[in-house]
């Protein structure tokens, strides 16, 4: 399994850090600058044996007091809690690294801390997110960002757009697609037979008859019933004010928002914390955290690893269902 920490001057470092004072039952590789850890790691208190990372030697639990690093310098030191954007190429060498180590089969899944999109952008690297650009790294066409937290599970048709481009992004072969990547990875990658899923109406009460928005009666509708017809159990559009509602959510395997912020403020209000960012519909495994850099808690020891851990513990056995 290959970790990136994300932005030098957030919380994932710290997180990374964290990793070290529990053994784990596969072997974990940090992908980042070692100074950077060496410092925070003083900063924090945080005593850990670095050891580099050897390509050719058998792979091994990782133990705890120890983390494994595949060695990336950064341009300049971070500091905690102050970005920088010469370090956006930093960012995204560790990215590179990673996938590219999924896709050679040296590690068997990816898991990302979390990035800052503004200071990659500002150091003049176009980023939008680790959806998009693990999509274009590995040519994946219809990528799917899963949101898990326990046995919830919000997928997003549209993900990192302004809210005023969703509607014309909304688009029957769009809905399609991602229902079907969605069905697809439940199958394989979280052993749901047949998964059943409910899909959110993109106007509020899923259109109202047409009075509300014709989008929902008009697009969404006949797509969603040319997947029933080819054999596939989902529900929709349904209003998404009371789809949350937990008697609505029961028989569920996972339920599909039109857009960013219609299903994922549900989803990490109920599970924040613990839950997971996975990326559907790649050839590789990538799990993520599902907060931010939290700039003001890098370097204080205030950082919940919470999220970290149970990504790599899904990732785990999203792998060991992949054999």
């Amino acid at each position: 399994m290959v970790v990136t920490p994300g932005e030098p001057a957030g919380v994932g470092p710290d997180l990374t850090l964290h990793l070290s004072q529990q053994s784990w039952p596969v072997e974990l590789i940090v992908v980042a600058d070692q100074n950077l850890l060496a410092d925070r790691a003083k900063q924090l208190g945080v005593s850990v044996m670095l050891k580099t990372y050897d390509a050719t030697a058998e792979p091994r639990p990782s133990q705890a007091g120890e983390l494994i690093v595949e060695p990336v310098a950064m341009p300049k030191p971070a500091r905690a809690g102050m970005l920088d954007p010469a370090n956006a190429p930093y960012v995204i060498a560790t990215l590179t690294r990673a996938c590219s180590g999924c896709q050679a089969d040296e590690f068997a899944a990816m898991i990302t801390g979390p990035v800052h999109k503004g200071v990659i952008n500002q150091g003049g690297i176009e980023f939008t997110g680790h959806t998009e650009w693990l999509a274009q790294q590995t040519g994946t066409a219809q990528p799917v960002m899963l949101l898990v937290a326990d046995e919830m599970r919000v997928a997003l048709a549209t993900t990192h757009i302004p809210l005023a481009e969703v509607p014309a992004r909304i688009q029957p072969e769009l809905i399609e697609s991602v229902c079907q990547t969605l069905h697809h990875g439940l199958e394989r990658q979280f052993a749901i037979t047949n998964p059943r899923i409910a899909v959110l109406g993109l106007n509020p009460h899923a259109g109202e008859g047409g009075h509300l928005g014709l989008e929902d009666a008009e697009l969404i509708a006949p797509a969603l019933e040319r997947l029933r017809q080819n054999g596939m159990d989902i529900v929709g559009p349904i209003a998404a004010d009371t789809a949350f509602v937990p008697e609505r959510l029961q028989g569920f395997a996972a339920v599909l928002a039109m857009y960013h912020d219609q299903g994922l403020p549900v989803l990490k209000y109920a599970g924040f914390g613990r839950s997971v960012n996975v990326t559907l519909g790649l050839p590789i495994i990538r799990t993520s955290v599902d907060h931010g850099t939290a700039l003001d808690r890098a370097g204080t020891g205030e950082a919940d690893a919470g999220s970290l851990v149970a990504a790599i513990h899904l990732a785990i056995s999203m792998s060991e269902r992949a054999r």
